[in-house]
């Protein structure tokens, strides 16, 4: 969840004391990895779902702090605009019914949404980009009220030294914009997968997630249209990686490693790597002052939410205070149903678990540059873009997930212990999606034609679907 700060504006000085405090605080993350400091409980899974908030129209409703007030949940935040929010769900052992656990909060919770939207004549919607959002809508006036927002647009227009964020998509067909905020970002909304594991798999279990984004995100693709215009499969990935886009503007720092990005390559001897890297690579956002104890890791999570991997390393916390590492899958697209997003869950953390356990590393045969390539042909063609795998054949990446992907995620659900009529439900659903195309972005392509491109109609009408909760595979026009 967005964590809320107490300032605005910052100083040299205060760069410079969060500097001081991030150094100390990555370096003991590498002390504690070498102690074996870290927690060794078998796999933990979790979820983020971001959402929209509608009007009866289809059109953003920029209430989510009325809305918020109203559904009184610590676990429904807002999000960067004022039509978006996030819900979270308690963590869940993977083992036995732990998907089942984790679906039925997040179903009570989207119901108790639904119920509270509807009493302010609204409507909850999960979708990677809502077709009727316009350019106009993506402006500081639907910012939501927290100083975390305000500063980091004012942080990343200094990083940019006032230059405009020029937004450049070429797909089936053009669009440009440009941007003097960071608004573009609230375009994209997300199911984000998180996996805590221990620190002996952690590296294999990250380089897993690196080699299953691309199936990941041609099966949950869901956002084929942005202002209008057809452009990826799955455009929030270009969306927002330039709308947060800095590079070459970052003052001081020797790289142009864009703050959103797939990874500069696998995971090596530990993940403390991506916490350095953050460290040399990246100036800080939020220089803010925070708890004194370096062993509390408040500027080092701090500064690690600023940078937006597609895979990305998370430390966190048990009751107890012990530390634990996690990785956050961050490829997936909301929607389009709770029964589709439940099966995109089980099918990473199956794929991802028998990547892992793999004796003969995968990684360490398809180079790192080839997965990069398979991801954003995934993003971009879906299911029918070239997938190239260890053997160094390339095939279309719908025959990959049935023959290859689907069949391994099994065999990783059982080695995590994932109760099996469970797992069946869940893979069953993926494989009838890839089998017949049938994703959430084919199916707005489709619907936007026959209704003759009315994106309200289509809003509407895959918003009746998503509240039939029959996967998108099964869905009309």
């Amino acid at each position: 969840m967005g964590q809320e700060i107490v300032a605005q504006h910052f100083h040299q000085r205060d760069f410079q004391q969060f500097e001081r405090r991030l150094r100390a605080e990555t370096d003991l993350v590498g002390t504690w990895l070498a102690e074996g400091r870290f927690a060794q409980q078998p796999p933990v899974v979790g979820l983020e779902l971001e959402a929209w908030l509608v009007h009866p129209d289809g059109t953003p409703a920029p209430v989510n702090e009325a809305f918020l007030a109203a559904a009184d949940r610590p676990t429904v935040v807002p999000e960067l605009a004022r039509f978006n929010i996030e819900l979270n769900v308690s963590p869940q052992p993977i083992a036995g019914r732990g998907l089942d656990a984790l679906e039925a909060e997040l179903r009570e919770t989207w119901a108790h949404c639904i119920a509270v939207a509807a009493s302010m004549d609204v409507a909850p919607v999960a979708i990677g980009i809502l077709p009727t959002l316009r350019d106009a809508d993506l402006v500081p006036g639907n910012m939501s009220d927290m100083a975390r927002y305000r500063a980091l647009n004012e942080q990343v227009l200094r990083q940019r030294r006032g230059r405009p964020t020029r937004l450049a998509i070429d797909g089936r067909e053009r669009l440009e914009s440009e941007h003097l905020d960071v608004m573009l970002e609230a375009g994209t909304t997300s199911l984000q997968a998180h996996l805590q594991v221990t620190p002996d798999d952690a590296t294999r279990y990250y380089n897993a997630s690196v080699l299953a984004s691309a199936p990941m995100v041609a099966l949950a693709a869901n956002s084929p249209f942005l202002f209008g215009r057809d452009l990826w499969d799955e455009t929030r990935v270009p969306l927002f990686e330039q709308a947060v886009g800095i590079g070459s503007f970052e003052v001081g720092y020797r790289s142009q490693v864009p703050r959103v990005n797939f990874g500069t390559g696998y995971a090596g001897w530990s993940l403390a790597q991506h916490f350095r890297e953050n460290l040399d690579l990246f100036p800080p956002m939020l220089p803010l002052a925070l708890d004194d104890d370096p062993a509390a890791l408040a500027h080092l999570r701090l500064h690690n939410g600023t940078i937006w991997r597609w895979n990305r390393s998370l430390i966190g916390f048990d009751d107890a205070r012990t530390p634990h590492l996690r990785i956050e899958h961050r490829v997936m697209a909301a929607g389009t149903t709770i029964a589709d997003m439940m099966a995109n869950l089980a099918g990473f953390y199956g794929f991802a678990a028998a990547l892992a356990a793999d004796p003969s590393p995968p990684e360490a045969v398809l180079p790192f540059d080839v997965a990069h390539a398979n991801f954003y042909a995934a993003a971009r063609h879906g299911l029918d873009a070239p997938f190239t795998w260890v053997d160094g054949g390339t095939r279309r990446l719908a025959d990959f997930i049935l023959d290859t992907m689907l069949p391994a995620a099994a065999i990783g659900l059982d080695r995590l212990g994932v109760d099996r009529a469970i797992a069946d439900r869940h893979l069953t659903i993926l494989e009838a999606r890839a089998r017949t195309g049938r994703t959430g972005a084919d199916w707005q392509r489709r619907a936007a034609a026959a209704f003759g491109g009315d994106t309200h109609r289509l809003t509407l009408e895959y918003l009746a679907r998503q509240r039939t909760d029959r996967p998108v595979h099964e869905w009309k026009i």
